[in-house]
């Protein structure tokens, strides 16, 4: 059973009065960075009634802001509403003040991320100054919208037990989320698992945000950057009913809040520890086996407050680092290739009363040289070789330099049916070091902005090659993966019942992938490469292995080394307008996501050996005849962008007291992506000519000749190479597919 997190530190510094932190420089990061936003601030509404329940037009309300001390005050229209907007999230204090009524207060009002909060007034006649205050509300029930949300504040998630210390964990947390999860999360973006259902819709339509910013990574779904649970002062799920400046999403939208300093400096600290020592023994580890590595740290400070300086316009602060490692012990169970068979003795596999023996390949399957060679060592096709022992001078020189360069491991023990199994594999690390920076500022009663960055540097170590079924430790991987997430909001009121908000976002991310282990051929390794294009790092060719006894080995470097930049820029501008009983509210955005991303392409080659010449996969491999060779001509990239637009109006109409309608309207406009290069086509089929397509002739022939589908590479690695743009070449004589087909 695998330990809780265990919380070894937290602290809280509350009486500091001088400032620790280099302002100016996250002032600068700010500025100098790219930045869009969703409102990520809250509403609140209410209406303001005399003892007849008459409307009071012409009522002052102030709101009070209890962490920053900040006020705001607006008066109510002719029907006795009022609507503030923009509000950050916090606890206040609200009055109503109308000539010849008593002061109405409401104490301890809290606000979460993209609240709609009513707060009515009813109030008293009074002769005299005098205030009426209620210093707790009751539990509130939405009133004002339908929106189906659920709200996790700062508290419960810092203390809310997840295994990773991952916001993935507390996704699935909301009814109606279904969770595809694994049991442990890495602490990484794309590493985390981010499988969680929303409705029944697919995980990667679930939309992630930040202060209002998008944090989705669109070409592969889920957050750009994890931000810190420490550094969250809370987040909103919401999942349907929502309203209509909300878009992209089919399914879910999440919704963070980064904290913000308040007029007094607190800070903290923590550390949270998994090992393995803590752990049980799993089941395919049995001793005397090593127990799985397993360490897991989480350390971290943040602090934050209000700028002792420009105290008529007040700037908050809040700063928060946090480091993770992990280091995942291997755990690989797998058979591999005895070392007593490296030279070709397979007698201990095929031994007295083996159903079974090495045959010896068919001539008919072999080159006159190859036939005359297998000849002279006494062998007959078809038959078996003498004492299943393969001739020294039959073995391939190359796969002889693979095996003394370690391709595959030598076994550790042997399994329940005596196969030689190799049990461990390289441990795999990841790091992640994370800077979060978040700035408010008051310029006037009129003017306000707050902006965050967030910098993520990751590192990912894997002990087998990523993506590929490798199950050898000879070679794995490193993924570099540094993410960026960066917010500007302006908040401008135009007048009491008209407020402006515009807003730059960015987010993005890098992965850089490189192979590490056994990667470069070894000394007397000779390529037969079909193609002369490039091969990074002189990689060796893939070797897969398949049938027979000890022949399951699967070595691959992959597509690596492989690069993939993804950056997202959006503009957004959003209205609020209040007149009589409506909230109008209505924008629009702009955005271009850009995506540049190495092809997958092996051009080291892939070899694969399953037994055919011999009945066993590693018996062909060591004399070098394998079933199949895939090689790729061309490592390319491409460069793919999509610019998508959106519009929206939202009308809440407070119909009657007891009645508000949600109405709205939105459009997102989200044509096809495309490569910026005019590499790649989208197939439109009211453009399509059929008197255009390329024609097939089984019964001889080719291709007909006039077809626009017939020509040669634009690239020069495969000049000389037959070659048909969206058609296949078909030999006259056999009828069996020659060349290569590719898609221009």
């Amino acid at each position: 059973m695998n330990s809780e997190p265990l919380k070894c530190l937290s602290s809280s510094i509350r009486t500091i009065n001088r400032l620790a932190l280099p302002f100016g420089i996250l002032c600068l990061l700010l500025i100098a960075m790219p930045f869009s936003a969703f409102a990520q601030e809250a509403t609140i509404v209410g209406t303001v009634t005399d003892p007849s329940d008459a409307l009071v037009p012409g009522a002052k309300i102030t709101l009070i802001n209890v962490e920053t001390g900040l006020s705001q005050s607006i008066a109510t229209n002719q029907d006795g509403q009022y609507v503030v907007s923009n509000l950050r999230i916090g606890h206040y204090d609200i009055s109503a003040d109308a000539k010849g009524f008593k002061v109405a207060e409401r104490k301890g009002i809290v606000l979460n991320v993209g609240d709609r909060t009513r707060v009515d007034f009813h109030l008293q006649m009074s002769g005299a100054a005098e205030t009426v205050t209620v210093e707790s509300d009751a539990v509130r029930v939405q009133t004002d919208t339908g929106e189906v949300s659920e709200v996790i504040t700062g508290k419960q998630i810092t203390q809310l037990a997840t295994n990773g210390r991952s916001l993935y964990t507390l996704v699935n947390l909301t009814p109606g989320t279904s969770s595809l999860q694994g049991d442990f999360q890495t602490p990484t973006t794309i590493a985390g698992d981010a499988g969680v259902s929303v409705n029944g819709g697919r995980p990667i339509h679930t939309l992630y945000m930040i202060d209002g910013g998008e944090d989705n990574d669109r070409g592969g779904g889920g957050f750009d950057v994890l931000p810190s649970l420490d550094s969250l002062a809370e987040f909103r799920m919401m999942t349907s009913n929502y309203s209509a400046e909300y878009g992209l999403s089919t399914a879910g939208t999440i919704h963070s809040a980064i904290k913000s300093g308040t007029k007094q400096f607190h800070a903290s600290a923590w550390e949270f520890v998994r090992n393995d020592a803590l752990n049980a023994r799993g089941f395919f580890f049995p001793a005397p086996n090593k127990i799985q590595k397993l360490r897991f740290h989480t350390y971290g400070f943040n602090a934050g407050g209000q700028v002792p300086v420009w105290k008529s316009h007040p700037t908050f602060f809040f700063y928060n680092m946090e480091w993770r490692s992990l280091i995942s012990g291997g755990s690989l169970n797998q058979v591999f290739p005895s070392t007593a068979t490296y030279g070709g003795n397979f007698s201990s596999l095929f031994g007295a009363g083996a159903t079974t023996a090495l045959h010896v390949p068919n001539f008919s399957t072999l080159s006159p040289a190859l036939q005359a060679k297998f000849a002279a060592d006494g062998l007959v096709s078809g038959g078996t070789f003498p004492g299943n022992v393969i001739p020294a001078n039959l073995l391939d020189s190359n796969a002889q330099a693979l095996l003394k360069a370690g391709i595959f491991p030598a076994p550790t023990t042997v399994d329940s049916k005596g196969n030689p199994t190799f049990i461990g594999g390289n441990d795999s690390r990841s790091t992640v070091r994370e800077e979060i920076a978040r700035i408010d500022h008051q310029f006037t009663d009129k003017f306000s902005v707050f902006g965050h960055w967030i910098s993520e540097q990751i590192s990912q170590g894997f002990g087998t090659t990523q993506w590929s079924g490798d199950n050898s430790p000879a070679v794995g991987d490193t993924m570099g993966n540094p993410s960026y997430s960066a917010v500007v909001h302006t908040t401008y009121t135009i007048r009491p019942n008209l407020l402006n908000e515009a807003s730059f976002n960015y987010n993005g991310n890098r992965i850089n992938i490189v192979p590490n282990g056994l990667i470069s051929a070894p000394s007397g390794f000779n390529f037969n490469r079909l193609f002369t294009g490039p091969n990074p790092l002189n990689r060796i060719p893939s070797i897969a292995l398949s049938n027979g006894t000890g022949a399951a080995g699967n070595y691959t470097s992959n597509w690596t080394p492989w690069t993939n930049t993804a950056d997202d820029y959006q503009i957004r501008d959003d209205i609020s307008w209040t007149k009589g009983t409506h909230q109008f509210k209505f924008g629009g955005s702009w955005a271009l996501f850009k995506k540049r991303q190495d092809i997958f392409a092996a051009t080291q080659g892939s070899f694969s050996f399953n037994g055919f010449y011999t009945g066993n996969g590693f018996a062909d491999y060591l004399l070098g005849f394998s079933n199949s060779y895939n090689e790729a001509g061309v490592k390319d990239s491409g460069q793919w962008n999509n610019v998508s637009w959106a519009a929206y109006v939202q009308d809440d109409w407070r119909a009657t007291r007891r009645l508000t309608l949600n109405l709205g309207l939105r459009w997102d406009g989200v044509p096809h992506t495309y490569e910026a290069n005019h590499r790649m086509s989208n197939f439109y089929p009211n453009l399509y000519n059929p008197a255009n397509a390329a024609l097939l002739n089984p019964g001889g022939g080719s291709i007909n000749p006039a077809s626009p589908g017939l020509g040669s590479s634009p690239n020069p690695i495969l000049a000389g190479v037959p070659f048909y743009l969206n058609g296949i070449g078909i030999d006259g004589l056999n009828g069996v597919p020659k060349g290569l087909v590719e898609s221009a």
